[in-house]
Order: C-alpha cells, then sequence, then structure tokens
C-alpha cells in the first residue's frame, strides 16, 4: 500500500491514506560494521567492568582511539540488552494489592530457639555481577537455618529457603519480616498459614529487627564466602 518511492514522502502517504504515521513501519536498517565492532568491544569492557555506565564506557573506547559519543554508547548498550550493575534500593519495595500483617516483635522477649524466625534479602556484590541471598534465622540463637540465591527479586527463592527451613528445623512460633513484596506475596505468606505460623511485618520503628540477616560478602581470587555471624552459608 505504502510506495517507498522516494518522490512522495512516506508521511504524506499516510496522510493521503488516512493512516497514522505509527503504522507505518520502516523496513530495519542492518547494524553497520562501525557498530558491530564497537558493540563487540562494549561487550568484553561491560564483563570486566560491570559497574561502568554509559559515560565511563566511552571514555574507555575513547581510550582505545574509538571515537563515540555517550548517547551512541547508550543506544548500543540498549541494543544488546546490558546495563551499569550496581547496588539498587527499595529490596524491601511493597506491592500494591498484597496484604501487610501487624508486628508482633514489640515488647517481646525472646528466651528460646523456635520462638521467632527472621528473613531478608541481602544484595552480594561478585567478581562478575551480583546475587540475592534471602537467609532464615533463628532470632535467639542466630543460627542461619536455610538460604537461597538468586540473581532476580523473585519470591520463589524466598518461599525455597522458608520451606527447606519448615522441613528441616520444624516450624517456629511467629515469623519476621519486613514489607518487601516477596514476603507479601500470597505464595510466601501461605507457607505460613498452612503451617500455622503468626506472621509479624516490620513497620515504623522496626528496622533493627532484621539488620543481623543482612550478609558481608568476602571476594577473593574470584570466589566469595558469605558469612553470617561468623556462619560460612555459601561458596562460590
Amino acid at each position: 500500500m505504502i510506495d517507498r518511492d522516494p518522490t512522495l514522502p512516506v508521511v504524506r502517504q499516510a496522510k493521503v491514506l488516512k493512516l497514522a504515521c505509527s503504522t507505518v513501519h520502516y523496513k530495519p536498517r542492518p547494524v553497520s560494521a562501525e557498530d558491530l565492532a564497537r558493540m563487540r568491544r562494549l561487550d568484553e569492557l561491560h564483563l570486566d567492568y560491570p559497574f561502568a555506565g554509559a559515560r565511563m564506557l566511552r571514555s574507555l573506547l575513547r581510550r582505545e582511539g574509538v571515537s563515540v559519543g555517550r548517547r551512541h554508547v547508550t543506544t548500543l548498550m540498549k541494543r544488546m540488552g546490558i546495563s551499569a550493575i550496581y547496588r539498587r534500593p527499595n529490596t524491601s519495595k511493597p506491592a500494591p494489592g498484597h496484604k501487610v500483617y501487624p508486628y508482633l516483635l514489640r515488647r517481646l522477649k525472646i528466651e528460646r530457639p523456635n520462638h521467632v524466625w527472621a528473613m531478608d534479602i541481602s544484595y552480594v556484590p561478585m567478581r562478575r555481577g551480583f546475587v540475592y541471598l534471602a537467609a532464615v534465622v533463628d532470632v535467639f540463637s542466630r543460627r542461619v537455618l536455610a538460604h537461597r540465591v538468586s540473581i532476580t527479586m523473585e519470591a520463589a527463592f524466598c518461599v525455597d529457603a522458608l520451606e527447606a527451613a519448615l522441613a528441616r528445623y520444624g516450624r517456629p512460633q511467629i515469623f519476621n519480616t519486613d514489607q518487601g513484596s516477596q514476603f507479601t506475596s500470597l505464595d510466601f505468606t501461605g507457607v505460613l498459614l498452612d503451617a500455622k505460623i503468626a506472621i509479624s511485618m516490620d513497620g515504623k520503628g522496626a528496622w533493627r529487627d532484621n539488620v543481623f540477616v543482612e550478609c558481608g560478602a568476602t571476594i577473593w581470587m574470584g570466589s566469595a564466602t558469605i558469612r553470617m555471624k561468623g556462619q560460612v552459608v555459601a561458596i562460590w
């Protein structure tokens, strides 16, 4: 219907035919040899410097004599599906519509194991990327009961860690988390409700409860040893 003859612009043709310009698709142009070479080098630089954004990658390319602008680097990165890896906030972001349970630990004296368990997600930087670590901890003994790692923030690896802890150590009286979307999801809370465990979620002024669950990672020679309160829970 649309003639690609340049004597009549495509926009004019679309107007005559009463078509929206957005419905007229141009034939994609092949990637130039220069951009293919740049993309190959960007892929190599991204592996060596996963934290580098468009500006830093542009500077690295210019040091090698490749003349390219920041915006063009951004375009190539989008085409390749890569982006700078860095610590992002809001690992405890709630999801709209999920039920938030009341906080049950206020003025509660925890005096025995399996009285209260806690769970949180920690960001673990790696040599060539990052992972998220979810761990279940007994609040009284500070023992790591189960842990799982994931490259995404889906709820599945949290549910997997929870089920592993329940299968090995029984069930606690109270299970405490923050209000993150993983912990308020039906998949996660359903496991707790089926096991008849009281659900507690941190509110205002309760941010310290899960601090001890946060993990530290020691990266050495390409491997990471994750420790919680001195206990090794994962090694790469």
